[in-house]
């Protein structure tokens, strides 16, 4: 795969990868990582919220929060 940057992409990568004592390249797995992880668990609390809002409907229908 050929990664396609810009001058200011391409900076931002050349110091996180200086920093971290990292190759550039094990910079853009880590971050594709992080972001699939962080995508995962927003999938989970969704997935959460509306089953939670489904088993406790009558309860909040009478308070008012739905």
């Amino acid at each position: 795969m050929t990664l396609r940057t810009d001058a200011e992409l391409d900076a931002a990568l050349t110091e996180l990868a200086e920093a971290e004592g990292r190759s550039r390249q094990e910079v853009v797995r880590l971050a594709i990582l992080d972001r699939a992880a962080r995508h995962r668990s927003g999938n989970q609390v969704a997935e959460s919220v509306e089953r939670l809002r489904s088993e406790w409907r009558e309860v909040l229908d009478r308070l008012g929060s739905v």
